[in-house]
């Protein structure tokens, strides 16, 4: 796919399959990580907090959320980064979750302003509930059309 930073159109709307969140995605995570917080990990120990249950890490959550809508690669896109994210409500084990991405804006690259443009995508993981449970902007750095 090729999608120049001129083909974006504002309110573009991308929507994911759902995907049950699991405890091995949990523990792999923490494995990863090295998050081995008790709030993730022990069952017992979380029985006495406000959830009453394991949560999942907000990085898996967003991890796995951005990794949804990551099935067509743009060969004149990247990864710029993300800003503004907030874990608005924990997921648990056997939560499903669904992404949705919409284009929020474009602006200019400082950097070179002549060859690239910013393009924000809004992302939003909801759970089965219809909660939302995380919120960012994904930034990507696009190159123009050639002229």
């Amino acid at each position: 796919m090729t999608e120049y930073f001129e083909d974006y159109e504002i309110g573009a709307i991308r929507t994911s399959h759902g995907r049950t969140i699991t405890e091995a995605d949990i523990v792999l995570h923490a494995g990863q990580t090295g998050d081995f917080y008790p709030h993730h990990m022990d069952k017992e120990f979380c029985q006495s907090q406000p959830f009453g249950q394991r949560i999942a890490h907000g990085t898996l959550v967003l991890s796995v959320g951005v990794g949804m809508l990551a099935g067509e690669i743009n060969d004149v896109a990247m990864s710029y980064g993300y800003d503004n994210i907030r874990f608005l409500r924990p997921v648990f084990i056997g939560d499903t979750i669904t992404a949705t991405a919409s284009i929020a804006g474009t602006r200019e690259y400082s950097k070179d302003p002549e060859r690239y443009g910013l393009v924000d995508e809004k992302l939003e993981v909801t759970k089965q509930t219809g909660e939302t449970a995380l919120v960012l902007t994904h930034i990507y750095l696009v190159e123009k059309k050639p002229k």
